[in-house]
Order: C-alpha cells, then sequence, then structure tokens
C-alpha cells in the first residue's frame, strides 16, 4: 500500500465511484470547476463527524467562488459496516451533505491518493494541480476556538490567484480502514 500521499504539484488521480444520489462521479464531472477539493471521509470517526458541518459550510460558501467538494469513503465495510454504502446513503440524507458523497469499495480511490486518515483534505487549482493537502483547521473539537483555518486560507489564496502560503499541514483523524 502507498502510504505516501501524494505531492504538492502532482495531478489529480483518476476516479470514477458510485455516489449516494445513485450515480456514478468522476474527476471529469467537475472540470468546469475552479477548485476541487477531495476529502477523504467516512461515517463513524468523530473528527470527520466534528467537521461535517464546517464541510457543508465551506460548500456553502465557497461554491458561488469555484469550488466542488467531493467526499469519498475507502474504509472497510466488512469490519466497519457502519461505513457500508447504505449507511453512508443514511448519513449524507441525515445531516444534509451538499456535495457528492463517493465509495471506494476497492480502496483503489484511496491507493492513488495515498490517502491515509479520515478526513484528509487533498485542494486542486484549475489545472487540476494539487495546491493544498492535510486538515480543515487547527481545533477539530470546538469550532469556535479555531484559530488557524487551514482549508479557508488556502481557498482565498487561490481564488485570490496567489501561492498557497501553506500548502501541507499534517492530517488529524481516524486512519483508513483498510481490507
Amino acid at each position: 500500500m502507498n502510504f505516501n500521499p501524494i505531492k504538492i504539484g502532482s495531478s489529480l488521480p483518476d476516479f470514477n465511484l458510485p455516489g449516494v444520489d445513485g450515480s456514478f462521479q468522476s474527476n471529469y464531472k467537475y472540470s468546469d470547476k475552479k477548485l476541487l477539493l477531495v476529502i477523504f471521509s467516512c461515517n463513524h470517526c468523530p473528527y470527520v463527524q466534528a467537521y461535517e458541518k464546517r464541510m457543508i459550510d465551506i460548500q456553502n460558501d465557497y461554491g458561488d467562488k469555484g469550488l466542488q467538494i467531493i467526499a469519498i469513503n475507502s474504509n472497510d465495510a466488512v469490519n466497519y459496516p457502519e461505513d457500508s454504502f447504505d449507511e453512508m446513503k443514511k448519513r449524507s440524507e441525515k445531516i444534509g451533505f451538499n456535495f457528492p458523497y463517493l465509495y471506494d469499495e476497492s480502496q483503489e480511490v484511496a491507493r492513488r491518493f495515498g490517502a491515509t486518515h479520515t478526513p484528509q483534505l487533498f485542494l486542486f487549482d484549475g489545472e487540476r494541480k494539487l495546491a493544498y493537502s492535510g486538515k480543515i483547521d487547527d481545533n477539530w473539537k470546538e469550532p469556535e476556538k479555531v484559530k488557524v483555518r487551514y482549508l479557508r486560507d488556502a481557498l482565498n489564496e487561490l481564488i485570490e490567484e496567489k501561492q498557497v502560503s501553506v500548502p501541507e499541514t499534517f492530517a488529524i483523524g481516524c486512519t483508513i480502514k483498510w481490507k
């Protein structure tokens, strides 16, 4: 397994995965978007759960500026049944995700990205080069005490056509549950 995340400047790995909405979604579907954020996610991880509202807020705040978030669950659903495709559908509806939630049953997409954690972020610019990877902010437990908003800072810099000043942070969360 590749436990080395793709590097800043790398091209977006291809994917074509089933979504909770019943459609297949590929990276090409969003070629009209200025920015593409791939978040490796799942249902059961308390870190992901703590960030779900912030993920929805970020899509709301930046969607009209060209951002599309895509969440991908690559966890082993046999040993973690709460991360099964059926449970993903229920969670997406319950929480009200405003972005696609895709299922990587083979775990191949997670391997291509070198993803290791949930949530782990990969933000791609208009040329689909990796511009930021890591975490959303510096306080997963208490959103009101966040001091550094790494993802929002990176988004703002890219929208202003600037270089991302902090292109990498350490992804904090649960490990991906490999088969």
